[in-house]
């Protein structure tokens, strides 16, 4: 894979950064912390040799300063909402990131509840964390909230809340997911560690949008493709260019607060000490980015991804028409079409030839290998037999797996198993061929070329069966597929 992004580089300056920022309000700092922290695959496709867990290794560089604050509103709690990319709720959430933080060395103080009015599940939650020896405290509705900035910065506002006692410099408030309240838990911060007199600051840390490339280079217009579903927007900075002559890129619900929080930090300290909403920003991405045109090529691709995530939420009544719409105008304002993505027309081209659904996968050094449904075996089953043949330099004609072995597997699946699909999924070819390796040296060499799928690209003409989808996944594939159901008897 080629780099485009210096990834040693980034941590090095995100955390002298933050260092600075730190020392720009005395002794304390709240950061809030946007994005994923540990997995966030979507940075490390638009900026190949970013890695998926580079913003948890800059926070370790900076653990013996750190500590953690995880905020989850009482409504999400209440109503068990779900993560969709992990398929767990988010208090079920709160509980994987403390474990995972702890395990890695960062010292998680505390958990806010934010937005509570009493609800059980709430209590319950408090009671299993505090078993855990996390602190738990409450944040309350506030009226008017963001707007009546008077009742907001007041003891009847802000001081209502519990007060998050900290004990170091750089305080990390983080949260399973949007809308859990991170801003707000750093602003009753700041109200309640003014009102004790001790000097604190706030900062922001999302990597998307990156504020210093243009507002329309792909990495942001992969963002907003990625956030399509929120109907986030990049926009130029407008405080940020009247205050400094300088053009920045920024998000729209940033830009919209931005008179509110300035408002909030007057009523705070009796001042504003940032001119725009990405002054507030920390983020060093963007002077990380070392090769400008493979960075622009793999958001690209992480465009048309997102397009066709898109129309299958659609497809499934998960998606509006509205998102599709903002998809497809992203593909233009790009300049790319979904056949700018090798795999897309191999597929669909094999499809139309056959009449029947094909898949196509490119191979780490371009190679575009298809696989088409059969008696026997599925399009995705059949592309990835033939993708580790070639990586394997195994003949074509070679069956890694016997025909007569895999007929006993069908009617096992048929007779006895209730499916009505015969055909071998993915999960069920891969057990089959490690079960022929025991014997077969020529299924132990193809089993052996799993590990070199990783990264590669996957295009199906109909839409796949979880099993499938599941399976590629593991392997490190990333896949797209039509918005086509093949039938529903095949899922």
């Amino acid at each position: 894979m080629k780099i485009g992004f210096d990834n040693q580089k980034y941590l090095t300056m995100q955390s002298e950064h933050i260092r600075e920022r730190i020392g720009q309000f005395g002794s304390k700092l709240y950061l809030e912390f946007g994005g994923k922290l540990f997995d966030d695959y979507h940075a490390s496709r638009v900026l190949p040799g970013f890695a998926p867990d580079s913003k948890l290794q800059m926070l370790l560089q900076l653990a013996d300063q750190a500590e953690m604050i995880i905020s989850i509103n009482a409504a999400d709690i209440e109503k068990n909402k779900v993560r969709h990319d992990l398929g767990i709720t988010y208090d079920e959430d709160v509980l994987r990131l403390i474990r995972v933080y702890r395990e890695k060395g960062l010292f998680v103080s505390s958990v806010v509840i934010t937005r509570y009015t009493g609800q059980t599940s709430a209590d319950i939650f408090k009671t299993k964390l505090e078993h855990m020896g996390i602190n738990v405290y409450f944040h309350y509705p506030i009226d008017g909230y963001p707007n009546n900035i008077s009742h907001i910065v007041s003891d009847e506002g802000y001081g209502k809340n519990d007060y998050v006692e900290t004990s170091r410099p750089l305080v990390i408030v983080t949260a399973p997911g949007p809308g859990s309240g991170k801003m707000a838990t750093c602003l009753s911060q700041l109200y309640h560690e003014n009102k004790r007199g001790q000097k604190a600051g706030y900062a922001k840390f999302e990597t998307f949008p990156i504020w210093n490339i243009p507002l329309k280079h792909p990495v942001n217009l992969a963002y907003e493709a990625a956030t399509a579903d929120l109907n986030d927007v990049n926009m130029i900075d407008p405080f940020h260019l009247e205050a400094y002559g300088e053009t920045t890129v920024n998000y729209n619900r940033d830009i919209e607060i931005y008179p509110v929080l300035a408002a909030m930090f007057e009523g705070i300290f009796g001042y504003c000490p940032y001119q725009s909403p990405t002054d507030m920003g920390v983020n060093m991405a963007g002077k990380c980015i070392i090769d400008d045109d493979v960075c622009k090529e793999a958001s690209n691709q992480e465009i048309i991804r997102r397009y066709y995530q898109s129309m299958n939420r659609l497809v499934k009544d998960e998606a509006t028409k509205d998102e599709v719409y903002k998809q497809e105008l992203l593909l233009k304002q790009a300049k790319i079409t979904t056949n700018d993505r090798p795999v897309v027309p191999a597929a669909n081209e094999l499809a139309e030839k056959n009449g029947a659904p094909a898949a196509a996968l490119e191979l780490p050094d371009g190679t575009i290998v298809t696989g088409k449904t059969s008696d026997l075996l599925g399009a995705s089953s059949a592309v990835l037999l033939n993708a580790i043949k070639v990586l394997g330099g195994i003949d074509d004609e070679k069956h890694l797996i016997s025909p007569t072995f895999i007929e006993p597997i069908q009617h096992l699946k048929t007779e006895f198993l209730g499916s009505k699909n015969p055909r071998l999924h993915t999960d069920e070819v891969l057990i089959a061929l490690s079960m022929c390796a025991a014997t077969d040296a020529t299924a132990k060499l193809a089993l052996e070329q799993l590990p070199k799928l990783i990264g590669c690209q996957l295009h199906t003409t109909v839409i796949l069966s979880s099993v499938d989808m599941t399976t590629f996944k593991k392997l490190g594939i990333e896949v797209t597929n039509e918005a086509v159901y093949e039938n529903k008897t095949n899922l």
